[in-house]
């Protein structure tokens, strides 16, 4: 049977003190929003309608979901309302329609998949997920009758003594058959707060003799509503959880799993090593048998096979070869490449760099809007100088490249093939293929220089001739 979805977004989430509509705050690395329909996504449904409120404009740009339908709450007036809302975009859609909180961050699409199966199964026109709490007061209240059915949800503030004991409470999630989802329409006004409950559904599905259930298959952890940013980091800590030991049952080993963040768009290989207190972010790919030491960062990067990402080194948006090595202390800045077996030392900057097969950046430089090839040393305290203060020049280096110490090469400029550099030469000119390349002054070596300091005399090092007294 054909399944369509409505993720309800249109709260304010004013509790969350923030400028940023609530769905959008961040969970490990994508809105929260983002996490639910990605879960709901995994069950292939037809159409996945999001009800968002004046700030639907905000929810379109930061989503990525293609195909995903919106549906405009002008006026926050409650569930029952938003769904409503979602009437007209559901269209002749006929199966059954999932309703979900797009604040429930946690939720399984397993959990989903086994009540869709019951709700099928028992041949229910509504269906109610529901769980245990350990403290009710935030939830509705499953009311059931004698014989063990659901006779309705009450809201806290509405329940009666001998309902508030009650620890069996609503998820918020709802499986409902198509014909059946219009009795939101017949849903009435809470006139105490001028919102139209969803949770009444259950009472107007009943008066019909619609076979509705209830099914106590969640989680409290689980469906979780988040309205705080206290709610925020525990489900984020949840999440986090749920992440690293993913990742630990395929083959990747963690030293300390409590200091490690990875983002929900991130893998890593099997038999890497991930050391304390290391963030792997984004889209980061990292192959298999690879070593991250601790206090790492690694953006939207790729990480090859067997590589080595020393202590306090930050990649962004680059690539690392397999076999090579980053760090300690090295900062890969956007748009760099580096290649197998190379080195990046301690100290090195790059950004927006190309490095060859074995080539060697061991400490102490800054290599940026380069290009450089195989086997290449670059000394301690190399720079490229490629900023003219209006626009960016790149340096070329061709393969088996000898660049001595302390050296800066001006761009634009090429160093040819198998070329060397002299230590503390400023390269303003290419360099042929094979050439050895000086660039610094002469030295000059004034004999007697610190005797006669010592006696109040200055010397002159551009005259020949007397020194001249001070």
């Amino acid at each position: 049977m054909k399944t369509a979805c409505i993720v309800l977004a249109a709260g304010l989430g004013k509790r969350m003190n923030s400028d940023l509509p609530k769905v959008l705050h961040n969970i490990c690395g994508i809105p929260m929003l983002q996490s639910v329909l990605n879960s709901v996504r995994k069950l292939n449904p037809e159409r996945i309608v999001v009800v968002a409120g004046g700030h639907i404009g905000k929810i379109k740009e930061s989503i990525q979901s293609p195909g995903v339908l919106f549906a405009l709450q002008p006026r926050a007036r409650g569930t029952g309302d938003a769904v409503r809302c979602a009437l007209p975009v559901i269209g002749d859609f006929n199966g059954d329609v999932l309703v979900l909180n797009g604040d429930t961050p946690l939720v399984r699409p397993d959990t989903i998949r086994k009540f869709l199966r019951l709700h099928r199964r028992d041949g229910n026109a509504l269906s109610v997920l529901s769980f245990t709490a350990a403290d009710p007061s935030a939830y509705g209240r499953i009311v059931r009758d004698s014989s063990g059915g659901i006779e309705a949800i009450v809201e806290d503030r509405d329940a009666d003594p001998r309902q508030k004991e009650i620890r069996e409470v609503n998820s918020g999630l709802y499986a409902v058959r198509r014909d059946a989802l219009a009795l939101v329409g017949r849903i009435k006004l809470n006139r105490a707060k001028g919102e139209y409950y969803l949770t009444d559904i259950v009472s107007a599905a009943l008066r019909r003799k619609m076979r509705t259930s209830a099914y106590p298959i969640g989680t409290e952890e689980e469906f979780m509503g988040v309205n705080t940013k206290e709610e925020l980091r525990r489900a984020a800590e949840t999440m986090r959880r749920r992440i690293v030991a993913g990742w630990t049952k395929k083959g990747v080993d963690f030293l300390d799993a409590g200091s490690v963040f990875i983002h929900h768009d991130a893998s890593i290989g099997r038999d890497t090593v991930i050391y304390p207190n290391v963030h792997i972010e984004g889209r980061t790919k990292i192959g298999k048998k690879s070593t991250v030491y601790p206090n790492v960062r690694i953006v939207d990067s790729e990480i090859g096979r067997e590589a080595v990402i020393k202590d306090s080194t930050l990649i962004e948006n680059s690539r690392v070869g397999d076999r090579a090595s980053v760090g300690p202390f090295a900062h890969i800045r956007p748009g760099s490449e580096i290649g197998r077996q190379a080195k990046i030392g301690n100290f090195v900057e790059l950004k927006k760099t190309i490095l060859g097969t074995n080539t060697k950046a061991s400490h102490l430089s800054y290599l940026g809007d380069a290009k450089i090839g195989s086997g290449v040393n670059i000394g301690a305290g190399t720079i490229t100088c490629n900023y003219d203060g209006a626009r960016k020049h790149v340096t070329r280096i061709e393969d088996d490249v000898f660049i001595g110490s302390d050296s800066q090469l001006v761009a634009p400029v090429r160093v040819g093939k198998g070329s060397y550099v002299g230590a503390g030469s400023t390269i303003t000119e290419d360099v042929p293929a094979g050439a050895l390349a000086i660039g610094r002054a002469r030295q000059k070596n004034i004999r007697g220089w610190v005797r006669k300091r010592s006696k109040g005399r200055v010397i002159d090092v551009n005259k020949k001739g007397k020194d001249k007294k001070d």
